[in-house]
């Protein structure tokens, strides 16, 4: 089986992308896993159900800002790869609030990088061959694009948001420790993720839970910014392909060539809302056009031929079928995403600078 005696840590891995990767390993390979996770307001242990009770999974609540508690986790653990999920990712948040995504993305991923290169520094040398870490970023530390092109491995960096400026200094800090030190590091940068357990500020759960009460559907702009839709657990795989068959200071771009706009997106799950829970009138009437974010990027596409070509990889969901699945999870699990509105989470606008 794969990753037999393995021991993998997976940061963030109570997020969104961090939880459908910790429920892959668990259910389709060997792995021991430890969830390393601060549990900020957009984890939740709920999205990893039955885990907690799994021979091969362990919890510990802890900061990757924090040396002190990485070290002792690598000490006791001796994990032979590091996914790093933990990251500050919401582009509105960041626009109010730089200074925590510059803590976790850049002070966060500079320490764990620190901490994961004195415990390989002290492995055997086979097992350090063996070993690897895997740094998860985005499609936005790319920029914008026009209305034609993808993302390659090759673009240039050009961030326009702090959340995307510090991911990609986090990026180049990985680099930069596989340039200088060695450490066998990969980086993959996605396009948008979508699917079960999506924390609520996010566009399309915001949608979908705004549209099960019959609230206003607020779109940015006019709702012509284009993105490019990747289910969460095909991410959740591709991720796993890295650390098993990349090459060692490569970045994979991972995307499902989903292009859709803003509006067709909600659009569509309006329809889709109206098909599988109806109510009095049809939801795209709720659709209303607001102001548009800062800064907001017309639109992001990848290139995934690269990660195709070399290690075989292909999304099993197109966007169609991911957001059928996804829009239902939300209407059938209704006590996942109630709970959180529960415990406080506010809906109103930010990052309006």
């Amino acid at each position: 089986m794969r990753f037999e005696g393995f021991t993998i840590f997976v940061t963030g891995g109570s997020g969104f992308i961090g939880s459908a990767v910790i429920r892959h390993l668990l259910a389709d390979t060997g792995a021991r896993v430890v969830n390393i996770d601060k549990l900020t307001y957009a984890a939740n242990l709920d999205s990893l159900a039955g885990a907690s009770d799994h021979p091969r999974y362990v919890f510990a609540q802890q900061c990757i800002g924090e040396s002190a508690g990485l070290r002792a986790l690598f000490e006791t653990y001796q994990p032979d790869a590091v996914m790093n999920l933990a990251a500050e990712s919401h582009v509105d948040r960041s626009i109010d609030g730089p200074a925590e995504f510059i803590q976790t993305n850049v002070v966060g991923t500079f320490t764990l990088l620190q901490e994961t290169l004195r415990h390989w520094q002290e492995l055997t040398p086979e097992s350090r061959a063996r070993f690897r870490f895997l740094h998860v970023s985005t499609d936005e530390v790319f920029g914008s694009l026009g209305t034609s092109g993808r993302f390659s491995e090759d673009t240039a960096y050009a961030p326009n948001s702090p959340y995307s400026a510090s991911k990609a200094s986090s990026d180049h800090l990985v680099r930069a420790w596989r340039e200088t030190y060695g450490l066998p590091t990969m980086v993959t940068n996605c396009s948008n993720n979508y699917g079960p357990y999506h924390f609520p500020e996010k566009l399309i759960p915001h949608m979908i839970i705004r549209g099960l009460a019959n609230e206003p559907l607020p779109v940015y702009g006019d709702g012509s910014n284009v993105r490019d839709w990747l289910y969460v657990a095909d991410h959740a795989e591709a991720l796993t392909q890295v650390v098993e068959h990349g090459r060692v200071g490569e970045t994979y771009n991972i995307g499902a060539r989903c292009e859709r706009t803003n509006l067709d997106v909600v659009e569509r799950i309006c329809d889709l809302l109206d098909e599988i829970s109806p109510g009095t009138a049809r939801r795209r009437g709720l659709i209303s056009f607001v102001t548009d974010r800062p800064g907001h990027d017309l639109r992001y596409a990848m290139d995934p031929g690269k990660i195709e070509r070399e290690l075989g990889w292909r999304p099993r969901e197109d966007f169609e079928s991911g957001l059928i699945k996804t829009v239902r999870w939300f209407c059938d699990n209704r006590t996942w995403w109630q709970n959180i509105l529960d415990r406080g989470y506010r809906r109103a606008r930010i990052g309006l600078g």
